[in-house]
C-alpha cells in the first residue's frame, strides 16, 4: 500500500521534529496537551502577511483564552523574523507575540504540502493542531487575500465545542446557537430519537439541542 500523504484530517504531527524560530529552538512535542494554531505565510516585508501578522498580534489573547498556541512559519531565516517584527512594531505600534518558524529547509512546511510544486514561498496554509497532536482543521487561502481572524476563532470554537461534547454545529455556528445531535445509524436508535428529551427535531435524522443543555450537563 502506497504512504498516505498529508495534509488531511487525524493525521499525527511528528512530535520529535524540531525547528527554529525567532523565540529558539522548538519541537512539536513541546505542544502535546495544547491545542496549536500553525500558519504559514509567504514570506516577511510582504503588505498582506503583514496585515495578517499584526490582525493575528491583535487577537492574540482571544487565541489564548480558548487555549491555544499561535505559531508562524514562513521561509524566510530567523535573522528576517526579527529584524521584520520590529518594523511592524515601528510602523504600526503592534508587537509580534508570538514565534515564527525560519522554515528554510522547508521541512515543516511540507508537512501541511504548504509550499506548491514549482514554488519558493509557502501558501497561507491553517492547520489547527490539538492536544493529541493530530490535524483538526486545515485550510489554504491564495497568495494574494489575506484571512479572516474572527471566521478563525469561530472555527476554532467549533472544533473545541465538538472535540470536548461530541456533538456537530451547523453553518455559521457560534457559542451559544442550538448544536446538532448526531443522527443514529441504526433502525431502533432512529425510532427511539424522537421521543428523547431534551432535543427539538425536524426528522428522526435532523435533531438539535440547546447548548446551555450540553455544557451544563
Amino acid at each position: 500500500m502506497s504512504e498516505i500523504k498529508g495534509p488531511y484530517l487525524g493525521m499525527k504531527i511528528p512530535e520529535d521534529l524540531c525547528f527554529d524560530t525567532d523565540h529558539g529552538k522548538k519541537c512539536f512535542r513541546e505542544y502535546k496537551g495544547k491545542w496549536l494554531l500553525l500558519f504559514s505565510y509567504p514570506g516577511d516585508f510582504k503588505p498582506v502577511c503583514a496585515t495578517e501578522i499584526i490582525a493575528f498580534s491583535r487577537k492574540y489573547e482571544e487565541f489564548r483564552k480558548r487555549g491555544v498556541e499561535l505559531l508562524g512559519l514562513s521561509v524566510d531565516t530567523t535573522y528576517s523574523h526579527i529584524e521584520w517584527k520590529k518594523q511592524i512594531e515601528q510602523a504600526f505600534g503592534v508587537k509580534v507575540p508570538f514565534p515564527i518558524i525560519a522554515d528554510v529547509d522547508m521541512k515543516v512546511a511540507s508537512i501541511f504540502n504548504a509550499v506548491p510544486p514549482g514554488q519558493s514561498a509557502a501558501t497561507r496554509a491553517i492547520a489547527l493542531i490539538d492536544p493529541d497532536l493530530k490535524l483538526a482543521w486545515f485550510a489554504a487561502y491564495p497568495h494574494n487575500n489575506g484571512r479572516n481572524i474572527d471566521e478563525i476563532l469561530r472555527v476554532i470554537d467549533a472544533v473545541q465545542f465538538s472535540f470536548m461534547y461530541g456533538y456537530a454545529t451547523p453553518a455559521d455556528w457560534k457559542p451559544g446557537d442550538p448544536v446538532i445531535v448526531l443522527p443514529p445509524t441504526t433502525t431502533e436508535a432512529a425510532e427511539k430519537r424522537l421521543k428523547e428529551p431534551d432535543i427539538e427535531c425536524k426528522y428522526w435524522w435532523f435533531c438539535t439541542k440547546k447548548y446551555e443543555l450540553v455544557v451544563q450537563a
